[in-house]
């Protein structure tokens, strides 16, 4: 009996690793940004809190101040109900649309849009501008895998 709970177990953990596995090898043909910056930062909104979305945008805005437009590349990589974020409806629209236009890229988790078009039974309208991700933690771990610097505000 014992031998059984310890197989299913470890059968489940097997399982998972392969999925996750899979998940970063089909994340990993997502084209890595062409940049000439010395400082490359990704950043991660994964909360469905208003408060921690907008601290996202803050602290874009603070490094664009901080950096000229050629010393730095930027990205917001938004997962699970980070994205949000970038719902067409935000609030936070015209900054976003301001950091976009000073050189921000903003990535979404096609898993998680797939995962709340089945929740909505529609697809939520992502604003124009956001590039869809096969999977936003593995872009996370792309970037960080090719230099970039992970900031969690």
């Amino acid at each position: 009996m014992k031998l059984n709970r310890i197989s299913s177990k470890f059968i489940s953990i097997c399982i998972g690793a392969m999925l996750c596995f899979s998940a970063l090898s089909v994340s990993a043909n997502a084209p890595l940004p062409e940049t000439f910056a010395d400082e490359k930062i990704v950043l991660q909104i994964s909360d469905p809190d208003p408060f921690k979305q907008t601290l996202v945008l803050n602290v874009a805005g603070n490094l664009l101040r901080h950096y000229s437009a050629t010393e730095a590349d930027i990205e917001i990589v938004g997962f699970g109900p980070g994205v949000r974020l970038m719902f067409a409806e935000n609030v936070n629209d015209k900054r976003i649309q301001a950091l976009i236009d000073a050189g921000v890229r903003f990535s979404a988790c096609k898993n998680t849009i797939r995962n709340m078009a089945k929740v909505l039974g529609k697809e939520p309208n992502i604003r124009d501008g956001i590039t869809r991700v096969p999977s936003g933690a593995a872009r996370l771990l792309q970037l960080k895998k090719a230099g970039w610097e992970l900031l969690k505000p």
